[in-house]
């Protein structure tokens, strides 16, 4: 495991340094001369250097890392930054797996706790504020699942299944009305329509009632 002893003075700018990196050519080195280039330069910003060795954004020579580059990609920033942060802070998590939702007081006593007394309240204070502000601007969606979605699905599939030694009634069961109505109540109309030739002869039209009368009747 591991845990970064890098923090910040002020978190104040945090997300406007992170930002900056997305919209700026990544460096050959990350020098103090280009912190400077991104409007970083005050004495305190100094220390985004060593925090991005703590995130393994730079090598030990200030070198930027594949994950450094993955960041640029803006599609996936903040996530990658929450992997770098559980990383990081991988004694904290081991301690917590959800140390992403403890709050500043909570994050201090934890890292007190591992520090074994190392570090001053003072510099655990900004250790737990550097941790919260880093955890705040990354991206943890995909460590949140919906709850009890699976279950939710198997109780939707069981009560759609038919109990065991039981049928479903069928639509002429349960429907006496419309359409699905019960067959047995079902009446037929015939509606026959006969065009009748023009004829002047009686006899024609004898023999044509008296056929439909022997085949209709």
């Amino acid at each position: 495991m591991a845990l970064t002893s890098s923090y910040l003075i002020t978190t104040r700018n945090l997300e406007s340094f992170f930002n900056s990196l997305i919209t700026a050519k990544a460096p050959d080195a990350f020098t103090q001369k280009f912190l400077e280039s991104l409007e970083f330069k005050s004495t305190n910003d100094r220390l985004y250097i060593g925090l991005l060795k703590g995130l393994g954004f730079l090598d030990a020579n200030a070198v930027p890392t594949e994950r450094y580059f993955k960041f640029l990609d803006q599609s996936q920033s903040k996530q990658v930054l929450a992997d770098a942060i559980r990383e990081a802070y991988g004694d904290l998590f081991a301690v917590n797996i959800k140390a992403h939702e403890l709050t500043v007081h909570e994050a201090k006593n934890k890292l007190r706790t591992l520090t074994q007394g190392k570090n001053s309240e003072k510099v655990l204070g900004l250790m737990a504020n550097t941790f919260k502000a880093l955890v705040d601007y990354a991206e943890w969606k995909n460590e949140q699942k919906k709850p009890d979605e699976k279950k939710t699905k198997e109780k939707e599939v069981e009560q759609e299944k038919v109990p065991e030694g039981k049928e479903m009634p069928a639509p002429d069961e349960t429907d006496e009305s419309g359409i699905g109505g019960k067959l047995k109540n079902t009446q037929l109309h015939y509606n026959i329509q006969i065009h009748l030739p023009e004829s002047r002869d009686q006899a024609v039209y004898d023999a044509l009632f008296k056929s439909l009368k022997k085949h209709l009747f």
